[in-house]
């Protein structure tokens, strides 16, 4: 946990989507780091979200682990609405978990796993903020986490996910607009190649992967939350409707 004097988010109540690993357990890490309460959801991970949850209270923070499925909005606005009644309000929410499918146009793919992600990584974002939107006040934080795939794909294959995080980000513009009279901010990050379960470093696609950006590595999830707790924090007030892009020069 960081000194007090730099715990920006002492009251503040957090909520982080797919936190049970990855970028997601990480922004949990980093915002309980700061000072808030984190609940963090999770889909078929009791175990490791309970790990994430118990870590965080042995280090002095207030942390809640829920399950919900980001592809059914009324699971997703129950987990909005039950952390909102649990903690009595609402100040963060970090729209972390997605879906990732591969397959290039034309291949032999299942549309089930493709209309899935579409479900997840947009249905669930928008159930998510417009739920959110009702229990946030004023000095409130909406983070989307998007990819740089939607600004360059670099490789074949990633075509509808590539979609459904561009669409995030024209979601986010939107959102930011709407909200900003009530002093809320809506801002995207947007990460390069991560060393997560989901993308490891050492896959068949990684040398690729590091060849295309220009620090010639992958990133580490706490350096995508360094990024998102930014966003949370006050010092990031005047920042809404952009995007930050943490990708170790892909799109440079």
């Amino acid at each position: 946990m960081r000194e007090k004097a730099d715990r920006e988010l002492t009251g503040r109540v957090a909520l982080v989507t797919g936190g049970s690993r990855g970028i997601g357990a990480a922004t949990a890490r980093a915002l309980a780091a700061a000072g808030a309460s984190v609940a963090i959801s999770h889909a078929a991970s009791p175990d490791d979200a309970e790990e994430v949850v118990n870590a965080l209270r042995r280090a002095g923070a207030r942390a809640w682990a829920h399950r919900a499925d980001q592809a059914d909005p009324d699971q997703v606005t129950r987990l909005v609405n039950a952390v909102a009644q649990r903690c009595g309000r609402l100040d963060i929410l970090v729209n972390n978990a997605a879906a990732y499918v591969t397959g290039e146009i034309g291949g032999d793919t299942d549309p089930a796993e493709f209309a899935r992600q579409l479900a997840v990584n947009v249905g669930g974002v928008t159930a998510a903020t417009r739920a959110a939107a009702r229990h946030l006040g004023d000095g409130g934080r909406i983070i989307t986490v998007g990819s740089h795939l939607s600004t360059r794909t670099g490789f074949p294959g990633v075509a509808d996910y590539a979609a459904t995080k561009a669409a995030i980000t024209g979601y986010t513009k939107g959102a930011a607009r709407d909200l900003a009279p009530r002093g809320i901010t809506v801002n995207e990050v947007q990460p390069g190649s991560v060393a997560t379960a989901m993308n490891p470093p050492n896959g068949p696609s990684a040398p690729a992967q590091r060849a295309l950006n220009a620090m010639g590595r992958f990133g580490t999830p706490e350096e995508i939350a360094a990024g998102i707790t930014f966003l949370a924090t006050p010092a990031a007030s005047f920042i809404t409707g952009t995007t930050l892009t943490i990708d170790g020069g892909y799109l440079a």
